[in-house]
């Protein structure tokens, strides 16, 4: 695979006879909605013809959560999405007495046995209207209540087919470090015997003491130390509310993976990588939240508008302005082919365990042209 950065003038005709692949397989691989209409600073990626004997591919677990409501567009999303380990459907949200709310995710899971996918049931203590402080701290502070919780969630692991359990605790009180710590080797003491396995998802820490209060009680070497595989959940740089700028800024995320690596093995470190775009207007205004679309929508929103994709060299991320119809001005930072190179390099270079992807559903078709070409997805049934 290679990657080619569109410049003023060039055609998709040009490059495809530059590159001597056939310009439908340029067309298809980056499904192109007007392959006519090309913008400087545009990322392709060709395929590579005749073909090649390519670097050997490492073989890395490679996960995503699913958010779909509807049962149905759920296991369609899975569906279209085969080249998965794990598939972890978000989420059961869990509340202050230890029970659990319910998903309907049954074809979600039995779309994942057919393509041999391991589902992973996951577990939140926050939503839109619990931050999850209290939540946390109830199940951490009484056993009978962190009892009823473990003896919902093996319920719902036996009764669904689910093989692990992915534990996504947000807003946790400082003061509750080592009792989030204890839940974790609970669970899997409780879960191992019964052959679940067990990871967490955590904040983007770059030291053990940074400062961010909701970060305190994320101790990356007990995690590390005590569940099966951490999900690093490196993005939202770029905050929906916050002004703008690239979601996941490669250097920043790098500093995530170093720190993480100082204190647990690679063999454990899933990187988190996101799979939307966002649009800002300008000026931006505190707590204006921008818009959130795909990769795919971005590059056609430059097309729509003309305009010239820039590249931040630092934060290894496109973004681009432009003025609506009604004149206001607005700017997008999104992902394309060379973002997600960077992205994979970061994973093969740090010899990580592999990706977890939030979320499916936003198209995003380079990426996934690339995760072929740069390794080879491991199935674990």
């Amino acid at each position: 695979m290679n990657i080619h950065v569109v410049q003023d003038g060039e055609s998709l005709w040009g490059i495809a006879n530059r590159y001597q692949v056939p310009l439908v397989n340029v067309v298809a691989l980056n499904d192109l909605a007007f392959p006519d209409r090309l913008v400087p600073g545009q990322a392709l990626v060709i395929p590579s013809m005749p073909p090649v004997f390519a670097p050997e591919r490492p073989v890395i677990e490679v996960n995503a959560y699913t958010y779909q409501p509807a049962a149905e567009a759920a296991a369609e999303i899975v569906r279209r999405n085969a080249q998965l380990t794990n598939v972890i459907p978000f989420v059961y949200h869990v509340s202050e007495d230890g029970t659990l709310d319910d998903l309907d995710d049954q074809e979600s899971i039995a779309t994942a046995y057919a393509h041999s996918i391991m589902p992973i049931m996951s577990l939140a203590n926050f939503s839109l209207n619990e931050p999850g402080a209290d939540v946390a701290h109830a199940i951490f502070t009484s056993p009978s209540t962190r009892d009823r919780l473990l003896s919902a969630v093996i319920r719902v692991m036996r009764q669904k087919g689910y093989r692990g359990l992915n534990i996504d605790f947000e807003s946790v009180r400082p003061d509750d470090r080592q009792g989030f710590n204890d839940f974790l080797q609970y669970v899997v003491d409780r879960l191992h015997p019964l052959g679940y396995h067990v990871s967490t998802a955590v904040m983007p820490k770059t030291a053990v003491d940074q400062p961010q209060a909701d970060y305190v009680a994320y101790d990356y070497e007990a995690h590390g130390r005590i569940v099966d595989f951490v999900v690093l959940m490196t993005y939202e740089w770029g905050y929906r509310f916050g002004p703008p700028q690239a979601i996941s800024p490669v250097n920043e995320m790098e500093r995530v993976v170093t720190y993480a690596l100082s204190v647990m093995p690679a063999s454990k470190i899933s990187l988190g990588f996101e799979t939307y775009a966002r649009d800002w207007l300008l000026p931006h205004k505190e707590g204006q939240e921008a818009e959130t679309f795909s990769p795919k929508e971005a590059l056609e929103r430059a097309i729509a508008h003309s305009v010239t994709i820039q590249f931040d060299e630092t934060a290894q991320s496109p973004f681009y302005h432009y003025a609506g119809s009604d004149g206001q001005r607005h700017e997008v930072w999104f992902e394309d082919a060379r973002s997600a190179q960077a992205k994979f390099d970061l994973v093969r270079s740090y010899h990580l365990r592999g990706i977890t992807y939030w979320a499916l559903g936003f198209p995003y078709p380079e990426n996934w042209a690339l995760l072929e070409g740069n390794f080879t997805v491991g199935k674990w049934l």
